[in-house]
């Protein structure tokens, strides 16, 4: 004997998939400048804040190199200044008739090579405040420690490409890769609400949307799935990591609370559908009217209520 209950009832497109970070929250930290690793803050595991140090390169080249472009920028003001007090002492003495014309150009050519001296003077010094703030490895993003590929007393070349330090990654910003069948994708579509679950948790639901599919199919073993990505808000008391194996299922069509009896309990003449209820001491035959049903049940849409007893099995055992 099986009842009728009350019970959510849907039909979905199931797959299998995997976590993934979403774009931009996964970073490799790297410098923009060679050096030797004076410094390592963090290590693995670590969880670290925007604008947190991560690391600290040797920057007494770099400083040097900064006091010579700010005594060069102080060279340059003070020839400008002296440039600009000739040129107008020879204004004066231009608007007097003491002085030719090409002697007061000559002041104005002075005067303005002198300002452009120190407007490079001042884009050097910038360039090398620049510089050396990049022995400062700072963190881009909130996140944690996945990875540190570098070890305090090594030296980094950045010729041609920045050299990583760490990996930072944000645990809020995760998605969901569910690698549909082709035979089911076209029934997918944005906006769709879906349900996955991870073997760690076991039947624990994480409940998310459907934000994009991709329109390249991925081949594996010559199956042909598409992958279609759930986008989810972290769980407060579970803690979800990249890479993880997901069950997912996109909800096709969704109905809630309704009256639904197991498939077992449902037989069928010709395209009618009855039941068997057990009333009393008796077994009466009851035509039912269905709606949509998933592995296990049917939703129930006239002829039954709640609590009813429905038989199962043979009809001669019972």
């Amino acid at each position: 004997v099986v009842r009728v209950t009350r019970r959510d009832i849907g039909t979905a497109v199931k797959a299998t998939g995997v976590i993934k970070p979403m774009t931009g929250a996964e970073v490799n930290v790297g410098s923009s400048v060679s050096g030797v690793v004076m410094r390592l803050f963090v290590k693995i595991g670590d969880h670290v804040t925007k604008g947190q140090p991560l690391a600290e390169l040797d920057s007494r080249e770099l400083v040097a190199r900064r006091d010579a472009d700010a005594a060069a920028l102080r060279v340059a003001q003070v020839n400008m200044e002296y440039a600009q007090v000739d040129l107008q002492r020879r204004r004066q003495l231009r608007a007097a008739q003491i002085i030719s014309r090409s002697e007061l150009d000559l002041a104005e050519k002075t005067f303005s090579v002198a300002e452009q001296q120190g407007d490079q003077a001042r884009a050097t010094l910038a360039d090398s405040n620049t510089q050396l703030g990049y022995t400062q490895i700072i963190a881009p993003i909130s996140g944690v420690v996945s990875a540190v590929s570098t070890q305090e007393g090594e030296t980094v070349a950045a010729s041609f490409a920045a050299p990583t330090f760490v990996t930072l990654l944000d645990l809020s910003r995760l998605e969901v890769w569910a690698y549909v069948d082709e035979t089911d994708i076209g029934r997918v579509r944005i906006g769709q609400k879906a349900r996955f679950t991870v073997d760690t948790y076991g039947d624990r639901e994480f409940d998310g949307t459907v934000t994009a599919i991709h329109p390249k199919a991925e081949i594996r073993d010559n199956v042909v799935d598409y992958v279609v990505v759930v986008r989810f808000t972290p769980p407060h008391d579970f803690v979800l990591r990249p890479e993880m194996t997901t069950t997912v299922k996109v909800d096709l069509e969704r109905h809630v609370n309704v009256l639904a009896l197991p498939i077992r309990g449902m037989r069928r003449e010709g395209s009618r559908a009855f039941v068997l209820c057990r009333s009393a001491s008796k077994t009466e035959q009851r035509w039912v009217g269905t709606g949509i049903r998933d592995d296990s049940y049917w939703e129930i849409v006239g002829g039954l209520h709640e609590g009813d007893e429905v038989l199962i099995g043979n009809l001669n055992s019972q």
